[in-house]
């Protein structure tokens, strides 16, 4: 807006949805056909029209940002000089488009209750359609502060206290925190090692624990984290038949459904229709462009039954629109951020190339899981025979690296550490001779 005159009489239009003229712009405002500045390139900056952000050797600094993964390490039992590894937040500036668009949002100067309009959906659609073939219908979206959040949503609402809620670990701890923290039982279905490096399902016990446990709600994780494997349709077919079976509601949480190393990913609730009436599918652009601080995840509940019972319970907890800045950026991510998302993927294949390598030439007795999707690398310490326990003191206290510790996933991650490796190659590399100096014998 040239003026603030002309940025009332815009406001005005949008509101009332009526036809305006700015007596300084004579710019004739449509609110029927409205299209937000994301979606007219036309009123962008034409300097900033490609992409700036692909240099991902560059080394930020980001110590003193209010940085969850590099400040508080001492706050949270690390020594203060660890080389922070663990959360899953990538060391990597984020799209250009995405900072254009949160700059010019934020040059408004007004940050009162916010909404989306019809291009938001439209553009988040779009992302679902091209890069996991699922068309997505405008009435089954629920936007919620994080997929942690929703999932925590689901097991208030869809079971009641002391029942028991089924997980598969070894699996990302805020599965097992968002049940027991709302007083349900953890039930696992644990997940064993193959003879071929990847880990896989046992539907026996699946749907022994079903039955047995009386389970109403299953916690998925695809792809899932910390053991990267990106479930095949085929084992998500078989899952979805024993869970229709026994009329168990399925959570899916595809956060990491952007990170698809081999393979294809499946949208659980896109292989049938009876698949889809029973499922919450939890997606976001947090992941993806490194968006975690702006608090947006994009939930789908094709069911109106189970939609109703969870916005019921969202009304509960107090929640109602979502923070400007994440729409903004998810928006201008899903819309623009394409080129960077595909130069992003591209260089966390060469790390996880970077990384198997390195285990495999250099680390007796690591082993590396074969990993389908996330940046998460799973590594198996368990033939350097040293105790877990110590394990995560070494790693700690003599490599100066902070892991996620694999018993954090549970039990059966003993001997294990998880290690995010979207980060400049150059750091990933001295974190591997780190960790390759301190299990040396």
């Amino acid at each position: 807006m040239k003026n603030n005159a002309d940025a009332i009489i815009f406001h005005i239009a949008i509101c009332f949805g009526a036809k305006a003229n700015s007596h300084y712009g004579r710019r004739e405002i449509a609110c029927a056909n409205f299209s937000s500045p994301l979606r007219d390139k036309s009123l962008r900056n034409e300097d900033n029209m490609a992409e700036r952000n692909l240099n991902f050797d560059r080394i930020i600094n980001r110590k003193n940002t209010r940085c969850l993964k590099y400040d508080f390490a001492k706050r949270r039992g690390m020594p203060e000089d660890v080389l922070p590894l663990w959360v899953a937040d990538m060391d990597f500036e984020t799209s250009s488009y995405i900072e254009d668009a949160l700059v010019e949002r934020a040059k408004e100067g007004i940050f009162g209750y916010s909404e989306v309009q019809i291009p938001y959906f439209e553009i988040v659609k779009d992302w679902q359609v091209r890069h996991h073939k699922w068309n997505i219908e405008e009435k089954w979206l629920i936007k919620t502060p994080g997929v942690v959040f929703a999932l925590a949503m689901a097991v208030k609402a869809f079971t009641d206290p002391g029942d028991n809620v089924l997980i598969q670990q070894p699996v990302y701890y805020p599965f097992s925190e968002v049940i027991s923290d709302n007083g349900r039982n953890i039930v696992s279905n644990t997940l064993y090692l193959g003879e071929d490096n990847r880990y896989h399902i046992d539907f026996e016990d699946f749907e022994n624990k079903i039955v047995n446990e009386n389970i109403k709600l299953f916690l998925l994780c695809n792809p899932h984290n910390p053991v990267g494997r990106v479930w095949s349709e085929k084992e998500l077919t078989r899952l979805g038949d024993i869970c229709v079976k026994h009329n168990v509601i399925v959570v899916s949480d595809e956060i990491h459904n952007d990170f698809i190393l081999k393979g294809e990913h499946t949208v659980f609730a896109n292989i049938k229709k009876e698949f889809e009436d029973i499922s919450i599918i939890c997606t976001s652009p947090s992941k993806t462009f490194n968006l975690a601080s702006m608090m947006i995840s994009n939930i789908f509940i094709p069911n109106s039954t189970l939609r109703s019972r969870y916005r019921k319970e969202l009304d509960a907890a107090g929640i109602s629109q979502l923070g400007v800045m994440g729409l903004v950026a998810c928006e201008a991510a899903y819309k623009d951020g394409e080129e960077w998302y595909q130069a992003m993927l591209k260089y966390i294949k060469e790390n996880v190339e970077f990384t198997r390598r390195f285990v495999e030439e250099k680390m007796h007795g690591v082993k590396m899981i074969d990993l389908e999707g996330t940046y998460l690398v799973w590594l198996d310490f368990r033939g350097t025979g040293i105790d877990a326990d110590e394990l995560d003191n070494i790693i700690i206290n003599k490599a100066k690296l902070w892991l996620d510790s694999g018993k954090i996933f549970g039990d059966c991650g003993r001997g294990f550490q998880r290690i995010n490796v979207a980060c400049p190659r150059s750091v990933l590399n001295e974190a591997l001779v780190r960790i390759e100096n301190a299990i040396a014998k």
